[in-house]
């Protein structure tokens, strides 16, 4: 089975920088697609930044030139550098990452999500 979990989050001021980081574990034959998601309270979850494994980079308009999404292929790790964080910036985090495995003995490719970390931004 596959296990995505996050790691990082807490509670920082405005102005501040935190680091989150995400490890993907289990039976894995190929890791595709890494990134971020957020959800505020009341609100839908969104985009934050996703990388392929082909270095391919997105990200939300509202953290361009704040966040950073960097990969580590060999560990199967994501993270993501978010610096001058506003109190718009609240919300869990979630990891999502899409994952080649073998599944009833078949090689698939499914998509998953870690269990979220809180990043409280005071202002």
């Amino acid at each position: 089975q596959v296990q995505v979990v996050e790691s990082g989050g807490g509670l920082v001021q405005a102005g501040g920088s935190l680091r989150l980081s995400c490890a993907g574990s289990g039976v894995i034959f190929s890791m595709n697609t890494m990134g971020w998601y957020r959800q505020a309270p009341g609100k839908q979850r969104e985009l934050v930044a996703t990388k392929s494994s082909g270095d391919n980079t997105n990200y939300a308009d509202s953290v361009k030139g704040r966040f950073t999404i960097s990969r580590d292929i060999a560990k199967n790790m994501v993270y993501l550098q978010m610096n001058s964080l506003k109190p718009e910036d609240t919300a869990v985090y979630y990891c999502y990452a899409v994952v080649g495995t073998v599944l009833l003995g078949e090689k698939r490719t499914l998509n998953f999500w870690g269990q979220g970390t809180q990043v409280t931004v005071s202002s």
